[in-house]
């Protein structure tokens, strides 16, 4: 009778143990259970920046031969930060096999930089004559300053700037540009020149500003050139938007155990967990805790039965 009594407390005592067990590993499996957080970036943006883009054609006197005229100076393009400042571009074999300057500057800088967040062009051009073949000492025009701008940001609406700070001469004439349309600059006997003033474009992702466009029709008729004609464009920076990241979805509201306060609708989330310092795991937390209390509740029982079967014995 003894030994049989004595035999069925330490089943029970046994029971009670793995019950405390279970409940203590089931703490560590319900966080493992958890779901990871994973910060998810957008694609990043894009930027474009150059001083001097030229798109001309030559024709020789006979006009049977036609010279490209293709150049850019200090062109940068992003993702890759990149930043260039040459000053000048030398265009060769066009003047009966002599160099021709194309563009000479004080200043030339453009500047490229796009990331996951924003993305950015920019120029700037200062005290700058350009000149095209056949003209040797007539500039076809000069600048004392230009600059241009293009911001994307990730979310937002893009920005486009572009601006004309002083003097301007085409062709040896000193002109007065204005925003309202093109404006053309007739020299007898050289050609002419038509010129459009700081050129803006954006849509919901993009942005592009140029300075300064020019359409450009001369006949110098000098130095084995009869006609250049094309266009010519100065300080024109271009940005894409970076893809922004998904917003997250709205967590649905949790139904805790009896006894926890439910959260108010007038109270804020981010303040609740930091009174308590909960957060994304604390769910998690709470079904671990009610299965420790379960199982120490049942060992607790077992116990009380086999003290209670040791004094009835």
């Amino acid at each position: 009778m003894n030994s049989t009594t004595l035999r069925l407390p330490a089943r029970r005592r046994s029971l009670a143990a793995t019950a405390a067990a279970v409940a203590l590993t089931a703490g560590p499996a319900l966080l493992a259970a958890a779901p990871a957080a994973h910060a998810t970036g957008g694609e990043a943006g894009r930027a474009s920046a150059v001083v001097l883009r030229t798109d001309l054609d030559v024709a020789l006197l006979n006009k049977s031969v036609h010279v490209p005229l293709k150049a850019t100076l200090n062109e940068v393009r992003a993702p890759e930060s990149a930043t260039k400042t040459a000053l000048t571009v030398t265009l060769d074999g066009v003047e009966q096999g002599r160099p021709v300057s194309v563009l000479r500057a004080d200043v030339a800088t453009a500047k490229a930089t796009a990331d996951a967040r924003r993305a950015e062009g920019r120029t700037e051009l200062a005290r700058a004559k350009l000149h095209v073949p056949g003209l040797p000492l007539l500039s076809l025009v000069e600048v004392e300053k230009v600059t241009s701008r293009a911001v994307c940001e990730a979310g937002e609406r893009p920005v486009a700037e572009a601006n004309l700070l002083g003097r301007v001469t085409v062709l040896g004439k000193r002109v007065t540009l204005t925003a309202g349309g093109p404006t053309k600059v007739d020299v007898p006997g050289v050609g002419q020149v038509t010129l459009n003033l700081s050129k803006t474009h954006t849509t919901s992702r993009t942005a592009a500003a140029t300075a300064l466009a020019l359409t450009v029709s001369v006949n110098p008729l000098k130095a084995n050139v009869a006609d250049v004609t094309g266009t010519v464009t100065l300080a024109e920076a271009t940005c894409q938007s970076p893809e922004a990241p998904p917003k997250a979805a709205a967590r649905p509201a949790d139904t805790g155990p009896a006894g926890v306060r439910p959260q108010t609708g007038g109270e804020p989330a981010e303040a609740n967990l930091a009174e308590t310092g909960g957060n994304s795991l604390t769910s998690y937390l709470a079904g671990g805790s009610l299965a420790l209390l379960a199982a120490g509740a049942g060992a607790l029982a077992l116990t009380r039965r086999a003290r209670a079967a040791r004094e009835r014995g």
